[in-house]
This record gives C-alpha cells, structure tokens and sequence, in this order.
C-alpha cells in the first residue's frame, strides 16, 4: 500500500488499554461557507479504519474534521459513565497542504480526555 497522498487515522481507548473497535467516524471537507461529508466508516479490531480515508487522487488542498463519536463507544463499553457525558462527539479540524503527503491523524480517547498529533 502506498504511503503518500492519503489520509489515514488510529483511535486508541486510553482507559482501557486496547485500540476503539467499532467507533465510528465521519470525514468532512470543509470549503467554507459548505461543509461536505465525504465520507463515515468504523473503526476495526485494532482500532483503524479497512482503507485509507483518502488516497491520492482524493485527497486535495484544504480543511478537514473528523468527527469521532467517542460517547457511543464508551456508552457501549461501560454503562457506569454520568449523563451528560463529559466528551461525546470529538471534531477534529486540520489542514492539508500537500495533496501528494501522507496525513495520519491518530486520536488517544478516554471518557474525560484526549490528545491528537500528526503521525506517521
């Protein structure tokens, strides 16, 4: 698999110590003033969607969010958590410059914090 010109993400349970099976995510490109979803998957067993969430050719020049529903995970993972819960949707919003690049946005996740970076 290439590993230019894509666009790929990983989300990890920090509180549980195990990748986010079955989390699900949204891909939005946003070309203010529309946003446009381009695209919803799921995350498998190790916590990564089946494809890249763009590959070269689809991935351009712009704004992105990745939307993720951290609290239908973790409602599902632990019917103990407060209501409202603390986090429940997490957008992420980046910048991509070069379409030719390979942009991975992991996402470390626990009911009451997370962090994000540009991986590798």
């Amino acid at each position: 698999m290439a590993t230019t010109g894509q666009l790929t993400t990983h989300v990890l349970d920090t509180a549980h110590g195990c990748p986010a099976a079955g989390l699900r995510i949204e891909l939005w490109l946003l070309d203010e003033p529309i946003r446009s979803l381009i695209a919803t998957m799921t995350t498998n067993a190790d916590g990564r969607t089946e494809q890249p969430l763009l590959t070269q050719g689809a991935l351009k020049p712009g704004y992105y969010e990745l939307l993720f529903f951290v609290g239908a995970y973790f409602r599902a993972q632990d019917a103990q958590l407060p209501e409202p819960l603390f986090l429940d949707l997490i957008p992420i919003q980046f910048g991509v410059a070069d379409a030719n690049a390979h942009y991975h946005v992991p996402l470390l996740v626990s009911p009451w914090s997370y962090s994000t970076y540009r991986g590798s």
